[in-house]
């Protein structure tokens, strides 16, 4: 039987963050959990793209946006089970285990505890609201991870072709149907560090607010870029922590 689990990452000029990612999804290929790495790149011009494909995975190309881009990977694979995960996202040693015990539970999704690669308060507090929003407002970004069946994400839509917000629409779409796993992924805190862990978590928590509040995607993405100029991340379709 082929093994349930396609992993998809979507990447744009997302090289050195790709090579710290894909050893820990091996582990569950070596497992045998996972059947496939899908690759959904968006337009990079670095070694993105020829890094996945020397180390077996599958690369889809099309236009930048997260959210595109990773509803064109799923439709790409091939697994009962997907594994939607952030280049800039790395596995736990251990977590096929904690998967495959959460693949049990087909009609729920699960997101991984959040944790960042930085040392202090700043990055505790942060990760611990994201964890929190999680448990009690079922309100994970796309930087936890998301395992859903197949069967579940085509029952709830997918994720929506939008330039952001993309995680949180899914996760609103689930409607109670999210779990956190006990495993934790590590994220990059590079962003954080150089914008301030204030101002930028204030930033992502008044995008969010907006959001829910109804503002369109569209809208807070041409305000993220305002503010962002020159950086590329709303080209990205980035929601981030």
């Amino acid at each position: 039987m082929p093994a349930p689990l396609s992993v998809v990452i979507p990447t744009l000029n997302a090289e050195a963050a790709l090579r710290e990612c894909l050893p820990g999804v091996m582990e569950g290929v070596a497992t045998g959990l996972v059947r496939e790495v899908v690759v959904s790149d968006g337009g990079s011009t670095d070694a993105s793209v020829r890094l996945a494909r020397a180390t077996g995975a599958v690369v889809i190309e099309g236009t930048a946006g997260r959210g595109g881009q990773l509803a064109r990977g799923i439709a790409a694979s091939r697994g009962g089970w997907i594994l939607a995960l952030h280049a800039d996202s790395q596995l736990p040693t251990g977590w096929p285990e904690q998967v495959r015990e959460a693949m049990e539970a087909p009609t729920k999704a699960h997101v991984f505890r959040l944790a960042f690669r930085s040392r202090g308060m700043p990055a505790a507090c942060v990760a611990g609201w994201a964890n929190l929003r999680t448990r009690f407002l079922g309100l994970p970004y796309g930087d936890q991870g998301m395992l859903i069946s197949r069967s579940l994400y085509d029952e709830v839509g997918g994720y929506p072709d939008i330039p952001l917000m993309e995680d949180v629409a899914l996760a609103r779409a689930l409607r109670g149907r999210l779990r956190m796993l006990p495993a934790t992924v590590t994220t990059s805190a590079t962003r954080y560090e150089a914008e301030g862990w204030i101002r930028r978590g204030a930033r992502n928590l008044g995008t969010l607010a907006r959001y829910l509040a109804g503002t369109a995607p569209e809208t807070l993405v041409a305000r993220y870029e305002t503010r962002r100029t020159g950086s590329g991340a709303a080209a990205r379709g980035r929601s981030d922590t």
